[in-house]
């Protein structure tokens, strides 16, 4: 009878708990035992470190639906790569990570984490030795490489698509505008995609340059004299400081365009999780479960093409594009962006948003 351990890394979302409940159903199904790892890495090192047995009802299936995490992300100051590295304790930090597995006696560890948790885990590989380690893609920002779908973006769209929509209505009645600000890093999946689930009448994202004059003049011969548009977190307006979206309402209100700031926060990371996230989840636990059973190790699950398989860790690492971390010395982490070739690309002007300049 094989023991394995589900860890949830980074920042929460929809449909980690999704994930979380199929995993268990599933394992038990084979016979298998579960422990939950609370609080990440930092649970990880306790000693002993803190777990949560899970049977049948530990996660009740009417909660899987729920945000967040039902074993927790860690907390503030909690010991993770980060606290660590900012002491320079990686080393130490990494002994103490291998310490609480081998305590916890695991033939296999899922871990569900984001590009920075894979990255990481790939780096440190040597710590997951004597186990099989099956990861899990899940980030709102969609930025990671070799998967077409993360769990918890299909929510995140659904979440800033629907703040934007009450926004419209406020928008018309007092004939303005909106900037929203949405999340999504150094990529721009989340606002692109939500921006044309809106109908937004801009969307700027890091990925492609824009000029603020053309912006300002597609917006003053709109058809409306109200909307939204949608700026990423990511872009970034040469000689000014400040939040992305102040930044843009500055200019527009420097232009005579009435408008103001939105900002949903981390209300892109709440929501029941949709039902596309929730088939999603299901399809890349039951992945995670099957690449047990044939013993792999060092692999994520993927979507590709409609298909789900796993890939190795070594090879999502080489097809991103790699960013050293700036609170972790010596990481490369692998990013994805809006490819070129994104069909929304084209869709957005077709249908009047400006996007930036585009060829």
């Amino acid at each position: 009878m094989k023991k394995i351990g589900i860890m949830t890394t980074g920042g929460d979302c929809s449909g980690l708990n999704t994930v979380i409940h199929r995993v268990v159903r599933g394992a038990i199904l084979r016979g298998w035992t579960v422990v939950g790892i609370l609080d990440g890495t930092d649970g990880l090192c306790e000693n002993p470190p803190r777990i949560l047995e899970f049977d049948e009802h530990t996660l009740p299936i009417e909660n899987a639906r729920l945000a967040g995490s039902f074993l927790h992300n860690g907390h503030a100051g909690a010991l993770n790569f980060e606290t660590a590295a900012e002491n320079g304790r990686i080393a130490a930090f990494n002994k103490k990570l291998y310490r609480g597995l081998r305590a916890l006696d695991l033939d296999a560890l899922i871990l569900i984490g984001g590009n920075g948790s894979l990255s990481l885990a790939w780096a440190n590989r040597e710590t997951y030795r004597d186990l099989q380690l099956v990861c899990i893609p899940k980030t709102i920002d969609m930025d990671m490489p070799m998967t077409d779908r993360t769990i918890g973006f299909d929510t995140a769209v659904q979440q800033l698509t629907g703040f934007c929509d009450q926004l419209m209505l406020t928008a018309r009645s007092h004939h303005r505008w909106f900037v929203v600000q949405a999340m999504g890093r150094d990529c721009g999946q989340l606002a692109l995609n939500a921006g044309v689930a809106v109908g937004a009448t801009a969307i700027l994202i890091p990925e492609i340059k824009f000029d603020i004059d053309t912006l300002v003049r597609h917006i003053k011969h709109a058809p409306t004299d109200y909307g939204v548009i949608i700026v990423s977190e990511g872009i970034s307006l040469r000689g000014h400081s400040g939040k992305p979206a102040d930044m843009i309402s500055r200019k527009l209100t420097a232009a005579g365009i009435v408008n103001r700031t939105a900002f949903p926060e981390h209300t892109q990371r709440a929501g029941d999780t949709t039902a596309a996230d929730r088939i999603l989840a299901s399809r890349l636990a039951d992945c995670a479960l099957h690449a047990i059973d044939n013993g792999e190790t060092y692999v994520m699950t993927a979507l590709d093409c409609n298909g789900c398989k796993t890939v190795a860790l070594s090879d999502f690492v080489a097809a991103g594009e790699t960013v050293r971390d700036p609170k972790i010395p010596d990481l490369l982490t692998s990013n994805a962006y809006v490819s070129p070739d994104d069909p929304l690309l084209d869709v957005a002007p077709h249908l009047g948003i400006y996007i930036g300049e585009t060829k």
